[in-house]
């Protein structure tokens, strides 16, 4: 029988840790948590100072027997579970569930399954965390609050099936808050103008950019322009100013969750929930020709850029033998500077960094590789030498107005040698201007007058929403993933491409919670409350307290939402089309894709149709009824009734209104009516 019992959440992590363990050691797992709050109810005793009321989670009752039984013939349990709250949280369920005595009982963690890594946490046992513990404690019960109290009120007032959160109602307002911005964007009008200049000695004129005089100038229209034009009609150039300089570009940080699951949508087209899948499987284990299995990345939720002096070190070697010693950085052989004193976790980053991608691209999935490939260039190029560019800036006169033009060259690569990103390769591209003097004589062999128009702020994406409550301290690494999964499957949002809309669905929960709880989805709120709870985490406030000011607030608001909320109805209105099937009149109903047109007669008559919701306006080229449709995704557009005839199709809602000044069809932009020309320009406020 083995001496020592470790518990661990995940199946997969068994078979690696038991490797490094031998056989004084059984490895189980719990496969995650052992005891919640109970489903049928919020599972929170208000009037006992909202103690909260947990169960074993259904189906873990043979688990737990086996779990106990070998609990009772260990000497030592360790409890293994991940290194965050959630693992702290999970090691005091186990405790309560298995009734472990706290002196047979230690708590283990490691932020990489490695055998150095698993056999140092023995040796560095220690009791639960009752600090992060409460944290949890406190973030479940909120969350539970939240959900429990204001999710009925959705079903109530507007259909089965919806959910309100904590934290997804705020990413789905901040969501709302961007749809709206475009929808009221009024794109303007400016101009560029680009002088290209014959150099002797080369083959192709070098672009120059105009600037103004001795002020930077906005050219706003056409006539600004031409005026510009007619000045420089005969003029001379000459270069009046040439100033060579290095620049110096600083390697990236290693990888945080969130940076990953950003850069990892942008270079792989990974959704988040994607990324965090993969890499839960390259941090648990994989199995790896020659060593067996094993974990090749560290702990995948983090927000810390710090690395372990070991690994600082290992990296420094590595730099060292295979690009030489100047591509060594100034901080590769010691830890990253300014990291948080109590931070218990490290950047993302490979276990070794000499376990190369190509050494290991046979041995893992494409998806795996690809992955693993990203982390392990982040990491080794973080620990690299800066870039160095050599830049020039020119100044070019033409009477009394300035051009510019700069350019630059890849001195030393430094860390690109290892890591590049797009924005990088764009820099890196930027040549001409550096052979350039005073002396060299321009000809001038063209002037390109070019408009253009203001783009309205871009649609979120998943990578950039995770930024945008990163940047906001809206939740933390382990709920960004799980945040966006839940409203796109609640089909509040749809994704198309890689652009997040609002769905009707989505706009009508929105309203509601900004209406009726506008705290619960303030952003600052939200933000202040993640405080609190790292405050919980940190020993310094009782994380009751939180709640105990949190929940009257709430059930106000609930209660007298419950008696002045009017029922949205986005079902079972009745239309004006009548069932060629059986004579009723068919109803309005909701489905995943919106609206459609249902008979009521159902299930003995089970006829639908399209619904299409006329917003009474007449179709601009063929004078037919323009209406609200959604695509397969639930993204709403306005198209004529008498498609696939007609294939007019907009984005924006028409007016009804022509353009006095083209006769263009003009568009809804917030307060105002825009041509749906973005040539003409012509607007006029509707209040």
């Amino acid at each position: 029988m083995a001496k020592n019992l470790v518990i661990v959440e995940s199946p997969a992590k068994v078979k690696t840790i038991k490797k490094f363990l031998g056989s004084n050691y059984e490895v189980i797992a719990s496969m995650g948590h052992v005891r919640d709050l109970p489903r049928s109810q919020m599972g929170i005793d208000v009037e006992n100072d909202f103690e909260p009321k947990y169960i074993t989670i259904r189906g873990k009752g043979e688990l737990l027997a086996k779990l106990r039984k070998a609990a009772k013939t260990a000497n030592k349990v360790y409890l293994a579970t991940d290194p965050d709250r959630e693992g702290e949280a999970i090691s005091w369920h186990l405790v309560a569930a298995l009734k472990l005595e706290e002196k047979k009982m230690s708590r283990i963690t490691f932020n990489e399954i490695t055998k150095n890594a698993v056999k140092a946490s023995l040796k560095n046992a220690r009791g639960i965390d009752m600090n992060l513990v409460d944290a949890q404690q406190a973030r479940r019960v909120l969350d539970r609050m939240v959900g429990y109290q204001i999710s009925p009120l959705l079903w109530a007032k507007v259909k089965r099936g919806l959910s309100a959160g904590r934290v997804q109602s705020v990413a789905l307002r901040i969501i709302a808050d961007r749809e709206n911005e475009i929808a009221a964007f009024i794109p303007q009008e400016y101009w560029s103008l680009d002088a290209d200049f014959t150099v002797p000695g080369r083959k192709t004129p070098l672009t120059a950019h105009f600037y103004g005089t001795d002020k930077k100038m906005s050219l706003a229209s056409r006539a600004e322009v031409d005026q510009i034009l007619k000045e420089l009609e005969g003029v001379s150039y000459e270069i009046t100013d040439v100033k060579h300089s290095e620049r110096q570009k600083k390697p990236p940080l290693p990888f945080t969750t969130s940076t990953l699951q950003q850069e990892a949508s942008k270079a792989l087209n990974f959704a988040t929930a994607k990324t965090m899948r993969i890499a839960q499987q390259l941090y648990e284990g994989v199995d790896i020709k020659g060593e067996g299995t094993v974990g090749v990345i560290t702990y995948l939720r983090t927000d810390s850029t710090r690395i372990a002096a070991e690994a600082a070190a290992a990296a420094a070697d590595y730099i060292r033998e295979n690009f030489g010693e100047a591509a060594i950085g100034e901080n590769a052989g010691k830890n990253a500077a300014g990291s948080h004193a109590q931070d218990a976790h490290e950047a993302i980053r490979p276990t070794d960094i000499r376990r190369t991608p190509a050494m290991v691209k046979d041995s893992l999935t494409r998806d795996q590789f690809r992955l693993y490939q990203l982390i392990w260039k982040r990491f080794t190029a973080s620990r690299m030498a800066n870039a160095v560019y050599d830049t020039a800036s020119v100044k070019i006169r033409g009477g009394k107005y300035m051009f510019t033009m700069s350019s630059s060259n890849l001195k030393s690569a430094g860390f690109m040698d290892v890591y590049m990103t797009e924005e990088d390769e764009r820099f890196s591209g930027s040549r001409g201007a550096e052979s350039l003097t005073k002396e060299t004589a321009l000809t001038l062999a063209g002037l390109k007058p070019e408009q253009h128009y203001t783009q309205p702020p871009a649609h979120y994406t998943e990578a950039s929403l995770v930024r945008t409550l990163e940047e906001l301290g809206i939740g933390r690494p382990s709920t960004y993933a799980p945040t966006i999964t839940t409203i796109v499957a609640r089909r509040y949002i749809t994704k198309e491409q890689k652009n997040l809309y609002m769905t009707e669905l989505g706009e009508v929960v929105n309203r509601i919670m900004c209406q009726e709880f506008p705290q619960i989805v303030d952003v600052h709120f939200t933000a202040n409350m993640e405080l609190l709870l790292d405050s919980v985490a940190d020993g310094k406030i009782e994380w009751k307290t939180i709640v105990r000011n949190f929940y009257p607030d709430l059930k106000e608001a609930v209660d007298k939402a419950e008696s002045e909320l009017d029922r949205v109805k986005v079902a079972d209105e009745e239309s004006d089309v009548i069932c060629e099937n059986c004579g009723r009149r068919m109803v309005i109903k909701y489905g995943p894709h919106g609206k459609f047109l249902a008979c009521p007669g159902f299930p003995e008559c089970r006829n639908t149709k399209p619904f299409l919701e006329k917003i009474g306006v007449k179709c601009p080229e063929c004078g037919g009824e323009i209406v609200l449709k959604r695509t397969k995704k639930g993204r709403r557009y306005f198209g004529c009734e008498n498609n696939p005839e007609c294939n007019f199709i907009s984005w924006t809602k028409p007016s009804g209104k022509t353009c006095p000044k083209c006769g263009k069809y003009m568009i809804e932009k917030g307060p105002n009516l825009v041509c749906s020309d973005p040539n003409c320009g012509y607007r006029e406020k509707t209040i």
